[in-house]
């Protein structure tokens, strides 16, 4: 049977959907089973010829997604974030990154015999990690809190600047072949730079001032801004020939870096093109890659891959933490995990067909090389990354934070008192009032939706032993319940009842997530403990033991509510059902004002 165009447009967007959810059912980064589906589609079975099935429009549909790509990844690049950062992020993301690009350029050069400028192309693609591999890595090994930091930041910053690194690397080649002279290449790769600059600025400040003075309705924000990126995107390409990248990356960074500027939405915009466009785009990449080229590499890309794994990261990370603090057992596992990602996979693919398309020879084999590493890297430290972290004794110790999802006045009340017995505590909110109100007070919080990709990514929950949903909207409660039982179990998730007992036909569908809007008992609600905390009741942490028992608690204390024990040695456990806790621990309940 042949297949016709649009079956095989269906069986791509089944393939991502499949995809992607083998890697959340198998707490797997999702770029392995794209690439294992893209493969089987492709070269094995020969399913999916993406260069028959889209012809001329295989090269736009790239172009376009790479834009999206790095545009979305600049959003996240914030300026005040990189004052933060430690001396050895900041590193990692200078000279640190020039080593590795070096290193590989130079191992590409001598042992592939790749032109030099194919090769320093190889190098500039794969100094580029970022979070979507790095974060679900992260939890499994669950490095301690220096590693976790280091790794995380790495990978956020490293997308959008290493993206710009590549656009000038990539300039530079593509530029230097049509140039006439060293002077008109110079004169030709600064207009392109100015192009990319400065469009991408006037078009970050066209679309921050529409988000900021509200000209557009809410449901056409979204569609506003990638269709006015797209438009920058091909204007700085019309101006200046392979500036729009450069383009899309200033603009996304400028919006991020825009003050009174809301992003939330288009954030999740964001999560749903990315599951989309992206999970399909990686399908169709790994389908076009040429299995007998890569095995026609034999072991000089072994030995390539052993480079970047045994000398390149290794001496990345030994410059880019030359004079810091971090233990000799951090730094080595430091220099195991850089697993290359979706960027480095997109940016090669588009820049291969460039090349191919002005008539570079061999361009086909920056893509052979560049999923090679990223297979090779992504399969290595996920295999190996939590045995290594074990051996080396940098593993954290068994968690005891909670991640509470809402920033009331419940959720603040609670995590005071948490905080007092130093446990460690995270607020999510969608509210930017609650966000801002948990950080005026202290608190540890995160802006946003703890359930999203964006959280996925972004959100550390290295030390998280428990997630509370003390939200009043039953329908966030419900989703987050559900996002993090997967991740924690069941045990370790609850919920507090927002709304009345369930007894509609309909709602016995949701009979799961009932069973664990249990939090403080079935019979206590959102807006009953809000009523009392906002009447004056108060959550006190009191010292029980042989001497002063549950008993003579409840019988001084009329009304109390009990919430968490922390017994002297172990983690915090809610208090089901009034049941005593074993003694002695701490009793941590809601107190109720004597007057």
């Amino acid at each position: 049977m042949t297949l016709t165009p649009p079956l095989l447009l269906v069986i791509i967007g089944l393939s991502s959907l499949a995809a992607q959810w083998i890697a959340w059912l198998l707490r797997l980064p999702a770029i392995l089973p794209l690439l294992i589906f893209g493969i089987m589609l492709g070269p094995v079975t020969g399913v999916l010829q993406p260069d028959l099935l889209f012809g001329d429009l295989l090269f736009p549909l790239v172009s376009l997604s790479v834009a999206i790509i790095l545009f979305e990844g600049a959003l996240t690049l914030r300026v005040d974030e990189i004052r933060g950062l430690g001396g050895v992020v900041r590193n990692l993301l200078t000279v640190g990154m020039l080593v590795t690009f070096l290193v590989i350029s130079l191992s590409c050069w001598a042992l592939l015999h790749f032109p030099p400028e194919l090769a320093a192309l190889v190098g500039a693609v794969t100094v580029v990690t970022g979070p979507t591999v790095i974060a679900p890595l992260m939890r499994v090994v669950r490095p301690n809190a220096a590693i976790n930091q280091v790794l995380r930041w790495e990978g956020i910053v490293i997308d959008p600047v290493g993206a710009i690194f590549t656009l000038l690397v990539f300039e530079f080649i593509v530029l230097r072949q049509h140039a006439e002279s060293l002077t008109h290449l110079f004169w030709t790769l600064g207009l392109t730079v100015a192009v990319g600059l400065i469009v991408g600025a006037l078009f970050g400040w066209l679309v921050g001032n529409i988000l900021k003075r509200v000209l557009l309705p809410g449901y056409l924000q979204n569609f506003a801004v990638l269709a006015i990126m797209l438009t920058g995107f091909g204007l700085s390409n019309a101006l200046a020939d392979e500036s729009g990248l450069l383009t899309v990356t200033v603009m996304g960074i400028w919006l991020a870096n825009m003050r009174d500027v809301d992003l939330s939405d288009i954030i999740a915009f964001k999560e749903e093109l990315s599951a989309l466009l992206i999970s399909a785009l990686f399908i169709i990449l790994a389908a076009r890659l040429d299995i007998h080229a890569l095995l026609a590499l034999g072991w000089p890309l072994l030995a390539l891959l052993v480079i970047v794994q045994l000398v390149a990261r290794p001496l990345c990370i030994a410059v880019s933490t030359y004079g810091s603090s971090l233990p000799w057992r951090d730094r080595l596992l430091l220099s195991w995990i850089a697993p290359r990602g979706i960027v480095a996979a997109a940016v090669s693919s588009l820049f291969a067909l460039t090349l191919q398309r002005s008539g570079y020879q061999g361009a086909d084999r920056l893509v052979t090389v560049v999923f090679a590493v990223i297979i090779g890297t992504v399969v290595l430290q996920s295999l190996t990354s939590t045995a290594l972290a074990r051996w080396l004794r940098v593993r954290q110790q068994q968690p005891r934070g909670v991640l509470i999802i809402g920033a009331n006045s419940v959720a603040r009340a609670l995590a005071v008192a948490l905080k007092r017995l130093d446990i460690p505590v995270l607020l999510t909110d969608s509210s930017w009032e609650y966000y801002r109100q948990a950080r005026m007070e202290g608190l540890a919080a995160w802006y946003g939706n703890a359930w999203s990709e964006y959280a996925e990514n972004f959100l550390n929950l290295n030390d998280t032993a428990q997630v509370l949903a003390l939200s009043p909207n039953r329908h966030q409660n419900a989703l987050a319940v559900y996002h993090f039982s997967h991740i924690f179990g069941k045990e370790k998730v609850a919920a507090i009842r927002s709304g009345a007992a369930l007894r509609s036909r309909g709602d016995r569908e949701s009979a799961r997530f009932h069973r664990q809007e249990n939090l403080f008992g079935h019979q206590q609600t959102y807006s009953h403990l809000s009523s009392l905390l906002a009447n004056g009741a108060t959550i006190k942490a009191t010292r029980l033991n042989e001497n002063f028992g549950w008993l003579e608690y409840l019988e001084k204390n009329r009304g109390v509510i009990p919430l968490f024990a922390l017994p002297e040695k172990g983690a915090l456990m809610r208090i089901v059902a009034e049941k005593p806790p074993e003694l002695p621990c701490t009793l941590i309940a809601l107190v109720q004002n004597e007057n």
